[in-house]
């Protein structure tokens, strides 16, 4: 599993896929997730806006498992 920190309180899941690598446009992330090859937290997503939260789960087929991290304290 792939950590992927964040740097504000969410990140919207379009966003997210292209943070991680997953995809290099918005385009290809609305993409993939009409495929439905995206799962937030074991469940099928198909929302490009949907808000992931530190401590979330994202499943990408092809691509891997991820989990979302929050600022790292100072």
């Amino acid at each position: 599993m792939k950590i992927i920190s964040i740097s504000s309180e969410y990140i919207k899941l379009d966003q997210f896929l292209k943070l991680a690598d997953c995809v290099p446009t918005g385009g290809m992330a609305k993409a993939l997730l009409a495929d439905g090859a995206v799962k937030v937290n074991g469940e099928a997503e198909e929302r490009r806006g949907r808000k992931l939260y530190p401590g979330d789960k994202i499943e990408v087929e092809g691509s891997g498992t991820f989990q979302v991290a929050g600022p790292k304290a100072p």
